[in-house]
Order: structure tokens, then C-alpha cells, then sequence
């Protein structure tokens, strides 16, 4: 009799507990396009111009930039890593692409080459300190961010270098019929990069990484190799999205990409990705990418000041992390 009364007490507490639980679970997984989805509907009613074509395609263009920087970062989290250097490698290799530019259109391939190389010796250099030096990820990208930087100011004694070919202003501001080519540069990388993480066995190493870098060892997994592959891809992306700022600008700027890693990582979070490893994907990165966008551009709609945006990115980024803490308890 007692164990039936304790039973009969016992299962509406399991009940519950199961309820919470898929509640809390559905929340975690599904919480901020929940979110998004609030956001989109508010600035739909209290801005008329946000849902017209042009303020859509713009809003993706303007994000472009920081989901190209976002796709790599989120293969360095999910090591359980993170890389500072981005905004540094974004205006030093937006500079060498300026500079090595040539005024007509030819061998324009050499220029995009250089840009790109510089994002790959950046990324080399944090791995190196991070794989071979045993610094952490924090004080050895702190480090290259500060040496990438002081680059981009040496060689062009901090004066903006311009006039970019048109082929090489094409890529910030031309169209493939209706869409802009930093959207479609974007699209290519996200697909690409959800391939790699998602299909492949290295993708798969990177979560073994992220999640138990002692247990990968164990398994076999070359785990110096994964951190050293990891921070190529976050150089070669924050790169590639240097030379997209440099093109729409039609030059470039030693201090072009200050800040941008409070936006890419906030991108990141936003997206799913744990600040401690082992979790996350290019696809919620990319509606991580999209929702800051989205509220961005709805504050200068409705004309809040810019004073205040940074202060939104942060609200938010602070959101996305007590979220993903409440899922994992």
C-alpha cells in the first residue's frame, strides 16, 4: 500500500519533470528563432520600410561581412577557442588587397591571393602560439590582433589607400541579377563550411576536439592538427570578409574592422555555439548573423541612435549565453 501511495505520488513529479524538461530543451533549441521570429513581426508593424525588397537585400548585404567572419570563428569555438584577432586581420588584409590592387583590371587574381595569404599567416601565427606555445586562445590571438593591427598602420604610415580596380570593386558592389555578390560570396562559404563541419570527418574531429581534447587524443585524433586547420579557416574567412569591406568601399583603411569581434562573437553565440566547446553549427551562426542584422537595421529605421547599438549587441549576446547555460543545466 505504501508503495502505491509513493507511486501514486511519484508520477506526477515524473510527469513534471518531463515536461520541464522538453519545455527547457525546446527553449534552448528553438528559442531564438522564436525570437527572431518576435523581432521580424515588431519591426514590421513600427517600421513600414523594413519589409520592402531593397531594405532586405541590404540588411543581408550589411551582414555579409560579419557572417563571412563568423563561419570561421565558429569552427574556432567549437574547439572551445576563440580568436580576437578578426577585426585586426579584416583591415590588414583589406590593405594588402587594396595596395597590391592594380588600377586596371588585370592579373587581378594576384590581388585577392595576397589578401587572402595574409589571413592565412595571422592564422598560422595564433595557432602556432596556441598549438606549440600552450598560451591560451584569448592572450595568443590578444597577441596577433595587436601585431596584425600595428601591421596595417607600419605599412601604410595610417593614411587610407583607395582606388580599387573595377573588378575588384565588383565583388563589394556588384549584382548577379538581383543579388548583391557579398550575399552570394556568403551563401558559397556558408554551404561550404556546413559541409565541412557537418559531412566530413574532419568536422567531426573538431567536435571531438571542442568536446574532450584528452579523449580525442586517446581515439586517435591529431588534435594539434585540428587547432592548426581550425584558426587557418578562422584567417582565410576574417580575410575574405576584409577584402569584401574593401571592395564596397573602394579602398581600405589600417583601422577598418575595429570591433568586430564583439559582433562576431555575439554572431556566434547567438547561433547555438557554447563558449565552452563541443556544440554548435553553420547554420544557427548564419540566423545568429541575420537576427543581429535584423535589429541593427531596425534601430536605424526607426532612428535610435548608434550610441545604443553596441549597448543592443551585448544585451543580446548576454541573452544568448544565459540561454544556452539554462539549456545545459
Amino acid at each position: 500500500m505504501t508503495n502505491t501511495i509513493a507511486v501514486m505520488l511519484g508520477k506526477p513529479k515524473l510527469e513534471e519533470g518531463s515536461r520541464s524538461t522538453k519545455i527547457k530543451r525546446f527553449i534552448g533549441d528553438y528559442g531564438i528563432l522564436v525570437f527572431f521570429a518576435l523581432i521580424l513581426v515588431f519591426l514590421a508593424m513600427a517600421a513600414p520600410n523594413f519589409l520592402t525588397l531593397n531594405n532586405l537585400v541590404n540588411v543581408v548585404r550589411q551582414s555579409s561581412i560579419i557572417g563571412l567572419i563568423a563561419l570561421g570563428m565558429t569552427f574556432i569555438m567549437i574547439t572551445s577557442g576563440i580568436d580576437l584577432s578578426v577585426g585586426s586581420v579584416v583591415g590588414l588584409a583589406g590593405m594588402v588587397f587594396a595596395l597590391f590592387a592594380p588600377s586596371t583590371g588585370e592579373a587581378f587574381w594576384w590581388p585577392l591571393i595576397a589578401g587572402l595569404g595574409v589571413g592565412l599567416l595571422v592564422g598560422f601565427l595564433s595557432a602556432a602560439l596556441v598549438v606549440w606555445g600552450k598560451i591560451l586562445p584569448f592572450l595568443a590571438t590578444l597577441a596577433t590582433m595587436a601585431i596584425a593591427r600595428t601591421a596595417a598602420l607600419v605599412i601604410t604610415g595610417g593614411q587610407v589607400v583607395s582606388g580599387l580596380s573595377g573588378p575588384g570593386e565588383w565583388i563589394g558592389s556588384g549584382f548577379i541579377g538581383p543579388i548583391p555578390i557579398p550575399v552570394v560570396i556568403f551563401v558559397l562559404a556558408a554551404v561550404v563550411c556546413e559541409f565541412v563541419l557537418g559531412r566530413t570527418k574532419f568536422g567531426s574531429h573538431v567536435y571531438a576536439v571542442g568536446g574532450n581534447e584528452e579523449s580525442a587524443k586517446k581515439v586517435g585524433i591529431s588534435t594539434n592538427r585540428v587547432l592548426l586547420a581550425v584558426y587557418l579557416i578562422g584567417g582565410v574567412t576574417a580575410a575574405l570578409g576584409g577584402l569584401v569591406l574593401t571592395a564596397r568601399l573602394n579602398g581600405a583603411a589600417p583601422v577598418a574592422g575595429t570591433g568586430y569581434e564583439l559582433q562576431v562573437i555575439a554572431a556566434v553565440v547567438i547561433g547555438g555555439t557554447s563558449l565552452f566547446g563541443g556544440v554548435g553549427t553553420i547554420r544557427g551562426t548564419v540566423v545568429g548573423v541575420l537576427l543581429l542584422g535584423v535589429v541593427m537595421n531596425g534601430m536605424n529605421l526607426l532612428g535610435v541612435s548608434s550610441y545604443y547599438q553596441q549597448g543592443m549587441q551585448g544585451i543580446i549576446l548576454v541573452l544568448a549565453v544565459l540561454l544556452n547555460r539554462w539549456k545545459s543545466d
